[in-house]
């Protein structure tokens, strides 16, 4: 399924209290705000109304329906009128998709010569609302809270941004890993508890070996292989001699992407430590797999490769861009502190400022032949990188802010794919924070996606959610791990 097959479902509350002029009125305008909903332009999928619920009965055969209906990806709800709480219970109780309280009411204003008891009746969802927020509450139920006019523009917004991670969501619990090999040796981040990320997360995360990918890399014909040089070609600027290289490549492409669809699989790992049968480690093979929508981790990194594609499906359709990262090394001169990431060979092009180029150039590691990549220097603007790490027990994502700039310096010797950044709050804090966090040296970084998507879809996972922003500091961060620390090991 893509972003866009997805569609929430709308089920508003009321009573019979009011009779049926009033139910009738509530209905029709729930229609009519869905289907202003949907023309706004501001939402990434399809808004559905289900219902205006006004018994047990009703919302929990519906919130039943929603849970077994592979096409919704959540539920919006609001209170029109007045709608009991104790009606929603048994649905709420054994909901199994993400949820979204709409805190709207159909009016814009109190229309002060029209106001009586019979307009208070039937606009009350200030008071129906309210009743709903306490059921959440107490049934410690995750949802997100929106509150605004329904009409307004970033309102829209953020419900469009609620429901990119809500679809996420939904596509992690179908997820499937493949990993080409293990982990690097003795690297402690990229291992974790492939059962409980399963429990968790939904994820299905399997080995198949490099020989089978090296047995496939040989059966892929010329003709394929002329294919997508054609396309290579197009998109990128050829600045090697060494065609063979990337032509080699293209078979890899080629090759990982049957075994992964024929897997079902939007994942996968690799190393530079296994490479069995391989003439090169994939490069511009793996970054234009990325630019596709696959997710990618290297030395075995399966976290960030689900990561990664988790990420890339809810920005579907936006065009800021998404990569595979690692942090590299620091400009630290006064005023002017920046990390460099980069990978060997790895990130995507979706993040390029210009028109990437391919070239082949000497790994260093590994012990194979020189690949080909593209390299190019990232875009500015204001993005964000994210870590899912094991902490034991459970998972935590880290978010932190920063803003991306032009480098600052060419580096001409440097023959991979740049992107250079200021952390949030600055280089030292941030550093520090993030250390204190655990984060990984591999990261998701995305233009696309803010802070408050990635804490929605680790409500919606369950799982710990740390946010390092310009407001954080050292000692708030580290009084705040040690109380997290202590609510999920009871939890």
């Amino acid at each position: 399924m893509t972003l866009n097959d997805y569609e929430f479902w709308f089920i508003v509350g009321s009573q019979y209290l009011y009779g049926p002029e009033v139910l009738e009125t509530v209905a029709a305008r729930a229609q009519e705000m869905t289907d202003k909903l949907n023309a706004s332009g501001n939402l990434p999928c399809k808004v559905v109304y289900k219902v205006t619920a006004k018994t047990n009965a009703e919302i929990t055969d519906t919130i039943r329906d929603a849970n077994h209906d592979t096409k919704c990806a959540g539920i919006i709800t609001w209170c029109h009128t007045f709608s009991p709480s104790k009606m929603w219970i048994n649905g709420l109780a054994n909901l199994q998709k993400s949820w979204c309280h709409f805190a709207t009411q159909y009016n814009r204003e109190i229309p002060n010569d029209e106001i009586d008891m019979d307009f208070m009746n039937l606009n009350q969802a200030a008071h129906g609302d309210r009743e709903h927020g306490f059921i959440g509450a107490r049934l410690r139920a995750p949802r997100k809270v929106i509150a605004g006019y329904w009409q307004d523009s970033d309102v829209q917004k953020r419900l469009g941004r609620w429901m990119r991670a809500a679809a996420g969501a939904a596509f992690s619990r179908e997820l499937k890993v493949m990993r080409f090999g293990d982990n690097m040796r003795e690297v402690a981040v990229t291992e974790g508890d492939k059962v409980e990320v399963q429990i968790k997360l939904g994820w299905q995360v399997n080995t198949w070996p490099v020989g089978e990918l090296a047995c496939m890399i040989d059966a892929v014909s010329d003709s394929e292989v002329n294919a997508l040089m054609k396309e290579y070609e197009s998109l990128y600027d050829m600045a090697t001699d060494n065609i063979e290289a990337v032509r080699y490549q293209a078979r890899e492409e080629i090759a990982m992407r049957k075994m992964l669809d024929r897997e079902g699989c939007r994942a996968f790992s690799n190393t530079f430590q296994d490479l069995y049968g391989m003439k090169q480690l994939p490069g511009i093979a793996t970054q234009h797999m990325l630019a596709s929508g696959y997710g990618y981790g290297a030395e075995g990194d399966w976290k960030v490769a689900a990561m990664t594609a988790i990420i890339k499906f809810m920005t579907e359709g936006q065009k800021g861009g998404s990569a595979f990262m690692e942090d590299y090394t620091y400009h630290l001169v006064p005023g002017s502190e920046y990390s460099l990431g980069a990978h060997m060979l790895e990130v995507c092009p979706s993040v390029a400022a210009g028109k990437p180029r391919i070239e082949v150039h000497p790994l260093g590691i590994g012990g194979k032949e020189d690949p080909a990549r593209l390299v190019f220097e990232g875009r500015e603007g204001k993005a964000v990188v994210v870590s899912l790490v094991d902490m034991g027990g459970r998972l935590r994502l880290i978010c932190q802010d920063i803003q991306c700039v032009k480098p600052i310096m060419p580096m001409p010797n440097l023959p991979v794919a740049r992107v250079m950044w200021q952390a949030m709050p600055n280089l030292k804090t941030g550093l520090e924070c993030w250390i204190l966090a655990g984060g990984a040296h591999h990261t998701v970084l995305s233009y696309d996606v803010d802070a408050e998507q990635m804490r929605d879809w680790a409500r919606m996972m369950d799982i710990e959610f740390v946010h390092i922003s310009k407001d954080t500091t050292a000692e708030s961060l580290e009084r705040d791990l040690l109380l997290a620390d202590i609510a999920w090991k009871l939890k």
